[in-house]
């Protein structure tokens, strides 16, 4: 539904971190995941895939992701649908 969506794209400062975390080889599967749904959106809005905002949302949550990491999983949790409201 049109009424889900969010008309959201990443900015200039989420796609450099994201880009730095899909360079970096000591980034996890789920570190790139969510870096990669950022830089899926930069310019143009899109939806997050709930795969993507699982493994953004344990970025976030990992007290070891670093700052550039959770900048690119925020940019990536920002772009999410909105959920129904029952």
């Amino acid at each position: 539904m049109a009424a889900n969506k969010r008309n959201e794209t990443t900015g200039p400062k989420a796609a450099t971190a994201a880009s730095k975390v899909m360079s970096d080889p000591h980034s996890t599967a789920q570190e790139k995941s969510a870096a990669a749904s950022a830089l899926a959106q930069v310019g143009r809005p899109a939806v997050t895939h709930a795969k993507a905002a699982s493994a953004a949302g344990r970025d976030l949550s990992d007290p070891n992701s670093t700052a550039r990491e959770r900048s690119a999983a925020a940019s990536a949790l920002a772009q999410t649908p909105n959920k129904k409201k029952p």
